[in-house]
């Protein structure tokens, strides 16, 4: 189970919602708030949303992790041929198609271009509203743990976003575009929710990449996404919560709501990595953060109840 898709990825799928034409009941207030506020700044990734058909994977060119300056520093210090191999195919509107070209040449500018207009869209459509879709998200990866400490894992494929899902051991039936057979061979799925999702469930699989697990991507919201603007923090609760846990633990609770490794939440305390790793047991073993490996590092990630201290502690409700 993931905690999340990634940062650019969601940033991505943004896009695409506000293409769709269709109703999208948790969405509605989202898009009129953002729709007119996309422009210059913007139109370098924009550009790049095909015309029809499968979409540019901006996870598979900037990674999965919660930051987006690292997901950014992906993308500057991706190959050339993985470039290529992301926008082969994809149907560009014939007046973008140079552009996209440059891109897909691994032209320097043109990344940095991109990098750029990735920044201006996160700031508009995802980072406004992260904060109650981080709560969503942590909702639903504390349902599925419940779901598997009652039933194992056997009742967690049966109910995720049954009917669409089957499970029929040992197959799980998901939607695809066209029929196809996955076999994991020992790689396991992971089960991943998202917030800026057209999808009510969908299978992402690399048929050429044979060392990653495929992903099911599940819907975390439960309600309309709404709010504008970032929560505004209310000084006298975040001297509250600094005489709870220090001000530096405090900071540290504050920046696994976004998710970040240890490296990460080392630069953003401005202490070393043994210090913030320590900080980092403390909150986990009073369960208001939880630990789990990704590759070579760990992925720190706040707990329901974690979220629940910030917002009541540190931050006002959007």
């Amino acid at each position: 189970m993931a905690a999340t898709i990634g940062v650019a990825a969601e940033v991505y799928y943004s896009l695409e919602l506000l293409r769709e034409k269709r109703e999208l009941p948790h969405f509605g207030s989202w898009r009129s708030a953002v729709a007119g506020r996309m422009g210059a700044a913007t139109r370098p990734l924009t550009s790049l949303v095909p015309v029809r058909g499968p979409g540019l994977d901006l996870l598979a060119l900037m990674g999965d992790g919660p930051s987006l300056d690292h997901a950014v520093d992906n993308l500057l210090h991706a190959p050339v041929s993985r470039l290529r191999r992301e926008f082969e195919g994809l149907d560009f509107h014939l007046g973008h198609l140079p552009w996209a070209r440059r891109v897909s040449e691994g032209d320097r500018d043109a990344r940095r271009e991109l990098a750029e207009a990735v920044r201006a869209c996160h700031r508009l459509t995802v980072e406004p509203y992260w904060q109650r879709g981080r709560a969503e998200l942590v909702a639903l990866s504390t349902r599925c743990a419940n779901l598997v400490l009652e039933g194992g894992i056997d009742l967690l494929l049966r109910s995720v976003c049954a009917p669409l899902v089957r499970w029929r051991p040992p197959v799980l039936e998901a939607p695809y575009p066209r029929r196809v057979e996955v076999r994991l061979q020992g790689r396991g799925l992971i089960i991943t929710p998202t917030v800026f999702s057209k999808h009510t469930v969908s299978l992402l699989w690399d048929p050429l990449d044979t060392a990653q697990p495929p992903r099911l991507t599940v819907p975390a919201l439960r309600r309309p996404l709404t709010g504008t603007e970032p929560a505004e923090v209310d000084g006298s609760a975040v001297r509250n919560l600094e005489s709870l846990l220090g001000r530096t633990r405090a900071a540290a609770l504050h920046a696994t709501a976004e998710g970040c490794t240890t490296s990460e939440l080392a630069r953003r305390l401005n202490v070393t990595a043994a210090a913030a790793s320590q900080h980092a047991t403390v909150l986990r073993n009073t369960d208001l953060i939880t630990t789990s490996r990704r590759g070579g590092s760990v992925l720190h990630l706040i707990t329901p109840l974690g979220l629940a201290l910030l917002r009541t502690g540190a931050l006002t409700e959007p």
